[in-house]
């Protein structure tokens, strides 16, 4: 963990993301265009600052392109908490409601309009951008989440956080979109506001999140989401060459990345636009 009295340099001013807590960094770019605001959350065994640092996930450079503030959350574990009952559950403590506990504060830090907060990761962070979507919905407008697993997948059953879920990494929690569905409202009972969009991307090939969890995912969101989990329009080649962008409606996306393996690169132009950036 790096220490405010020792900084990155590339973190260091003039480069404005600036140490807050132990849990957080934010990204304000020279000149803010917009009131919205993005979360980026990183993978295992990484940070908030390596994942700012990362050519792959352009999100910095987005910030400075259109004027909107990020922030990047920083686990004090190997990986994110989105398995214990405190992160699955609406203001129940974990890492969920760290993340919870930004946003909020960046809404009224920065003027961030609440209706442009948007969320997104990749792997574990994917995984903490489903577990966001379903645990804290009246905060999120919309998810971008790149090689995860259905939200509750990674569920523990001794109750312990951050714990390697082998029987889900595999793609074997298979469930109908019923019952996916319902692992979502459970976590935040009695809910019946707006819900997120989400766009979800996942790599044929993948070797360590089951390409299985994309279907699963597909299921879990359709159905919380009241879309049929058969696409109603499929574009072959989009974003890029071997992709296969599917709309299940208008409030779920999915991206198929065909021969690409776990680290998916996001995909800034794809991600805003279905933030509306």
């Amino acid at each position: 963990m790096y220490r405010p009295a020792y900084p990155n340099p590339r973190l260091h001013p003039p480069t404005p993301l600036q140490f807050l807590t132990i849990h957080r960094w934010v990204y304000v770019p020279d000149k803010i265009q917009t009131d919205a605001l993005v979360i980026a959350i990183h993978s295992c065994q990484s940070s908030a600052q390596k994942y700012f640092a990362n050519s792959k996930i352009p999100w910095h450079q987005g910030s400075d392109r259109k004027g909107y503030i990020t922030v990047w959350p920083s686990s004090t574990t190997e990986c994110w908490d989105v398995s214990s009952k405190a992160s699955l559950s609406h203001d129940g403590g974990g890492d969920s409601n760290a993340i919870a506990n930004m946003i909020k504060h960046a809404l009224t830090q920065y003027n961030i309009d609440p209706q442009k907060v948007y969320v997104t990761g990749g792997s574990s962070g994917a995984m903490m951008s489903n577990v966001l979507a379903a645990t804290y919905p009246d905060l999120i407008t919309a998810v971008s989440l790149y090689s995860g697993v259905p939200a509750g997948c990674f569920v523990s059953s001794s109750g312990g956080s951050a714990q390697w879920n082998n029987t889900c990494s595999a793609g074997q929690s298979t469930a109908t979109p019923q019952k996916w569905g319902d692992v979502v409202r459970a976590m935040y009972p009695g809910y019946n506001g707006t819900r997120p969009r989400m766009q979800i991307w996942h790599g044929s090939v993948d070797g360590t999140l089951s390409p299985r969890n994309y279907d699963e995912t597909i299921k879990q969101w359709t159905n919380v989401l009241g879309a049929s989990t058969a696409p109603v329009s499929s574009r072959p080649d989009t974003p890029e060459k071997n992709y296969r962008m599917d709309d299940f409606g208008a409030s779920v996306e999915g991206i198929w990345a065909v021969g690409v393996g776990h680290s998916v690169p996001s995909h800034l132009d794809a991600s805003e636009a279905w933030f509306g950036l």
